[in-house]
């Protein structure tokens, strides 16, 4: 497989770019990718078989189990950075091992129903957190310690839109080469 088109399948949406200036439309259109994905995510992978959650996305790529449990696990861990940084002064969030957290039992082997109900209780929280934040609320902000930047929960919600729609497009696209 060549470079680039390994790239495209890392990368079906492109990367997260954040926009300059970051519009009141930019928000009501990411807190809306966010309140759909649980229930697309659910009707996409929902009918797939367990052979079929065992298949990688991409070539050394995650399983589709693990992409859906990704999505739960990462999701939440963002809930939790908007909570921090709206109760404390621009924080130091806690990272995580993305990959190894894929690689625990629960994330190759659990039914990806447990991680879609959870993805729907966090993004009904998360939903409706975000809507209700005032404009200086949304410039709180916190810092991730693996490279020292701060993000302000307005770039958040972009990144976790995006995030969102880039494992929803890793499944998709599976699905259609595969013909499912």
């Amino acid at each position: 497989m060549e470079a680039t088109e390994l790239e495209e399948l890392r990368y079906p949406i492109g990367k997260y770019i954040i926009p300059d200036p970051i519009t009141e439309e930019h928000i009501k259109q990411w807190i809306a990718v966010l309140e759909q994905l649980p229930g697309k995510l659910e009707q996409l992978v929902t009918p797939l078989s367990e052979e079929q959650l065992e298949t990688p996305y991409r070539p050394g790529g995650w399983t589709v189990r693990q992409a859906v449990h990704h999505v739960a696990d990462s999701h939440h861990h963002s809930y939790i950075r908007f909570k921090w940084a709206l109760t404390e002064d621009n924080p130091v969030i806690k990272p995580y091992f993305e990959k190894e957290w894929a690689n625990l039992f629960d994330t190759r082997s659990a039914p990806i129903s447990l991680s879609l109900t959870h993805l729907k209780a966090v993004h009904a929280k998360l939903v409706y957190l975000l809507k209700g934040l005032t404009p200086t609320q949304l410039q709180r902000s916190f810092i991730h310690p693996d490279d020292n930047t701060q993000s302000t929960l307005t770039e958040n919600i972009g990144r976790y839109a995006w995030h969102g729609s880039h494992h929803f497009a890793h499944i998709e696209n599976l699905v259609k080469r595969k013909g499912w």
